[in-house]
């Protein structure tokens, strides 16, 4: 008869640790980068000097996106330092390279209810990311577990007062388009009419919105050229849902992470052919975001 022997998993701290200590925790996130949760991302650099400030500990790139992390790990609790340093780093960056997004990221094994409230005030003004990280030990093995206790804010839907300032109509867009990509419009409509018969296309000068009795509900929305449509579906971006988009047949295009849309450029045919996956995908994203 086997017998089962439990052993409970302990946490221990790397300040101070004899031989985990920061450069250790470096080289895991560096050989790792999804062990901070956010899928696909790549190690562009580390320790990479900044102008008369110090080192940045890592800096991370989305692999399909012009998206950067600028990673600062600090043992033990989170202090003033760490945020002021952070945010520095984080604004460098952003400075020197503005042709990608850019994110500050805080690692810390804990962060205070204290300074985590201080964070919060920064985020919205401040793409800014907390997240509390424990080494737990099981037998020989040490494990790292991540939790991110603070994200970015997800910009909100568009302004009324902006949509009402940038107000279009139907011939503007087949000037600007065709009639034939606003017919494939259309037909995104109807899909989206089948989830409620009350929303309108909203005509602005920038994209084509919905609206029900006037109020916008812009859980997808349209930008008609003149040989395709670009589909923008609002949802949360995630490997499962990335994987069912490449694996759809369809042309997706990059992640659109500063207003969390996938974007999907549409041909001639492509309304028709994959209306079940479309309105699917719609769905998800009005039963998410719907108001």
């Amino acid at each position: 008869m086997t017998t089962l022997r439990y052993e409970k998993p302990e946490r221990i701290w790397l300040k101070g640790h004899p031989l985990r200590d920061e450069r250790w925790l470096q080289d895991r996130i560096g050989e790792d980068p999804a062990l901070l949760g956010w899928g696909d991302l790549v190690l562009k650099d580390r320790e990479r000097p900044q102008p008369r400030a110090g080192r940045l500990d890592l800096l991370l790139q989305d692999a399909e996106t012009n998206k950067r992390y600028e990673v600062e790990i600090q043992l033990g609790k989170t202090d003033e330092t760490h945020i002021i340093r952070t945010i520095e780093y984080w604004d460098i960056e952003r400075k020197r390279y503005p042709q990608y997004d850019h994110t500050a990221v805080i690692v810390a094994e804990d962060i205070t209810s204290r300074f985590l409230n201080v964070i919060s005030l920064f985020n919205g003004a401040i793409p800014l990311v907390a997240i509390q990280l424990s080494a737990v030990r099981l037998g020989e093995t040490v494990s790292l577990i991540c939790t991110k206790v603070l994200d970015e804010m997800p910009l909100g839907f568009v302004d009324e007062d902006e949509e009402v300032q940038a107000v279009t109509d139907r011939s503007y867009w087949e000037a600007r388009a065709s009639k034939h990509t606003m017919a494939m419009t259309d037909e995104m409509l109807q899909m989206v009419r089948a989830l409620d018969p009350d929303l309108e296309l909203k005509y602005n000068k920038f994209y084509i919105g919905l609206a029900k009795g006037g109020q916008p509900n812009n859980f997808v929305i349209f930008r008609p050229k003149k040989e395709w449509l670009r589909l923008e579906v609002r949802l949360e971006r995630s490997e499962e849902m990335q994987a069912q988009l490449d694996g759809s047949g369809l042309d997706v295009m990059d992640y659109d992470s500063r207003w969390g849309r996938y974007r999907i450029r549409l041909a001639k045919d492509d309304t028709a052919k994959h209306k079940e996956f479309l309105t699917a995908l719609m769905t998800k994203s009005f039963g998410g975001t719907a108001q």
